[in-house]
């Protein structure tokens, strides 16, 4: 037996943030370059569903992604973090992804820190906005959003794609 005590305070309770050790919220921008490669020798995205229609929007699409996020929009460029998560095609009539993805951190100042998106990816709007839904280490707390922008997408022949992630998120 492990005697307890102080009180209990029942299901819900406020907890002092100070037992956290959160200091001052602040805000931080990344700009970042998502590379979506779907052929060659190293893919970075699979299907792990196919799609079950012959619709033209893939409806029923899922795909698994482990993706590069580069400082610049070249594949070559430094490599800051990983985007890892899928997407799948949620609609019939239109081109909409729903995406879940934590962008994993492996270098510099947020190295083993990441944020969570969740959201609607409707991928020919010229830009696209996600929600930041969470985070870990240093982005604890972490709630914001992205914008998505398309760099390149080679609809014809690989399918890959290029996307400016620009990220709004309040963090302690």
């Amino acid at each position: 037996m492990i005697p307890v005590s102080g009180e209990n305070h029942g299901f819900v309770g406020s907890i002092d943030p100070k037992l956290f050790g959160l200091q001052k919220e602040k805000r931080t921008h990344i700009r970042l370059y998502w590379h979506d490669i779907l052929n060659g020798p190293h893919p970075s995205a699979i299907d792990v569903v196919p799609s079950p229609t012959k619709s033209p929007t893939n409806f029923g699409l899922v795909r698994m992604f482990d993706n590069a996020l580069t400082k610049g929009p070249e594949l070559s460029s430094e490599l800051v973090a990983r985007a890892q998560g899928f997407y799948a095609s949620a609609a019939q009539k239109e081109l909409s992804l729903l995406m879940v993805q934590n962008f994993a951190f492996v270098q510099g100042e947020f190295n083993g820190s990441t944020i969570s998106l969740l959201g609607r990816n409707s991928i020919f709007n010229k830009v696209r906005e996600l929600p930041v839904v969470g985070g870990s280490g240093a982005f604890r707390f972490a709630r914001g959003y992205a914008e998505a922008t398309t760099h390149t997408f080679d609809g014809t022949t690989t399918g890959d794609a290029t996307v400016e992630y620009n990220i709004y998120v309040l963090h302690y």
